[in-house]
């Protein structure tokens, strides 16, 4: 049996990855710093890896757990007794869904719009790519608050979604979610709410006491609400809810076919077969964590938001772009440092932070998630932070050839050939003799990104993935 060779071999494979427990990734990972529950979900997702979420009649545990879950989250939610959910692989499926069930709901208008602050998640981006809505982008404030004077301005006959973030991603702010829910509903207009980071913590720091913008279906016009549950209620990857306050807004959501010899298509969301694995896995974490533990997880990682930023001001060269609403913290540079240079000194150190690139004027920053695992290690952070930009500072600004910088500001995606991009990416450290690999150092390559346009970042990432992702024939 060659079984404990391969695990040895998934096990030395896996120490290249960041890692997902201790509290030192601080992004793509929440850790809630509860051994027991991570074991209990864990033995939840391998009891039900091989039971398929297709036919709930066939598994119906499946769906008794399903509609747990959902039960949970219509209680956090302030939902109305007529609304349901379903559970989806992650925060950009229920994103898909949302922006697909609003297309539907009007087969009526030809060129069907939604309309989006500029801080919508790209998942919103990525669903106008693969369902023909056209995204209205409205700039925010200088809070990063979205403008809901200005989304209402935007709201058209076409339009058939408006959305609001709790909070935006790459800022950590609410939306102004009343006004903006309510212009929605006066031009009969669906209103999602993208909570997928903040929905599992925000209503517990409501009853913590702390200021919350109001976001929920407590608002009126509030038609939808996706909320992750493998970010804030720490479960496995990767499970998400989309809620809706009645079945009749859900309803275009579902799919069904029975154009074919075979059984009759009937599904929910973009899945068909889908392992119960990551169902099983939240619903075990959930009812272990429970209502209470919740409350607990919450006060202690805003709490250690709180220490965080006041041991961000013994920090003078980094500022905080936007006062947080929750857990997550974009963080700028005051001009003497480089922040791609920050970052690749804190994975040197042994943290995973995340550089964000500059956009609309504005500069590239640091995101931040906090989980409740990092809290027990802000002091060890907050020292190798420091001595990043001490690092950084020293290091002096990242230097570019003025003729690459023109040249890759000249450039247009729409015109490049495959051989250009091959060229292009051994240019800025992508790729080299051996083929594409993954770099050992980031910053002088994202410093390149930086000054390209999106459509040129979006280009040379493409290709990279592309290039990455080719299998090799031994």
């Amino acid at each position: 049996m060659a079984e404990p060779d391969v695990l040895a071999r998934l096990r030395e494979m896996q120490r290249s990855d960041v890692p997902v427990q201790g509290g030192r990734t601080l992004a793509y990972v929440y850790d809630s710093g509860l051994t027991e529950v991570d074991r209990i979900g864990r033995a939840a997702v391998a009891a039900y890896a091989g039971s398929n979420g297709l036919d709930p009649t066939a598994f119906p545990s499946l769906l008794t757990m399903e509609n747990d879950l959902v039960g949970f989250a219509c209680r956090l939610l302030e939902a109305p007794p007529s609304a349901v959910g379903t559970v989806t692989s992650g925060g950009t499926e229920s994103v898909l869904l949302a922006v697909q069930g609003a297309r539907d709901s009007r087969p009526d208008i030809e060129r069907p719009r939604m309309i989006l602050p500029t801080t919508a998640h790209a998942a919103f981006h990525k669903a106008a790519h693969y369902f023909g809505v056209e995204p209205v982008l409205v700039p925010v404030g200088a809070d990063f608050r979205a403008d809901p004077e200005a989304m209402a301005r935007a709201i058209d006959a076409d339009t058939v979604l408006v959305v609001a973030s709790a909070p935006s991603y790459a800022h950590g702010v609410v939306d102004p979610v009343t006004p903006i829910a309510a212009a929605a509903l006066a031009s009969g207009v669906r209103c999602h709410v993208d909570a997928c980071i903040g929905g599992w913590i925000l209503p517990y720091a409501a009853r913590l006491g702390r200021p919350v913008h109001p976001w929920t279906f407590a608002v009126e016009g509030v038609t939808s609400i996706s909320v992750d549950l493998h970010k804030y209620a720490y479960a496995p990857k990767g499970t998400s809810l989309l809620l809706h306050r009645t079945p009749e807004l859900r309803r275009p959501q579902f799919f069904a076919s029975a154009a074919w010899p075979g059984y009759t298509m009937l599904n929910p969301t973009m899945q068909s077969t889908k392992s119960g694995g990551p169902l099983a896995g939240a619903w075990a974490v959930v009812q272990t964590i429970g209502d209470e533990g919740y409350v607990e997880l919450t006060r202690r990682v805003l709490e250690g938001v709180d220490r965080l930023l006041a041991g961000l001001e013994e920090i003078p060269a980094l500022r905080v772009v936007a006062r947080p609403d929750s857990t997550l913290i974009a963080l700028a540079s005051n001009g003497s440092c480089d922040i791609f240079t920050i970052t690749d000194a804190m994975t040197s150190a042994g943290w995973y932070v995340q550089p964000q690139l500059s956009y609309d004027g504005q500069p590239p920053t640091i995101h931040l998630s906090l989980s409740a695992a990092t809290t027990d290690h802000l002091d060890e952070f907050l020292v190798a932070l420091a001595a990043a930009v001490e690092a950084a500072v020293t290091a002096g600004p990242i230097s570019i050839d003025p003729d690459i910088v023109a040249f890759v500001q000249g450039l247009d995606a729409a015109t490049l050939s495959d051989a250009d991009f091959d060229g292009l990416l051994a240019a800025i450290g992508m790729a080299g003799d051996g083929g594409v690999g993954l770099p050992e150092s980031m910053a002088e390559i994202n410093a390149l990104l930086d000054l390209a346009a999106p459509a040129l970042r979006e280009a040379l990432l493409t290709a990279f993935l592309d290039r990455l992702t080719r299998p090799k024939r031994l």
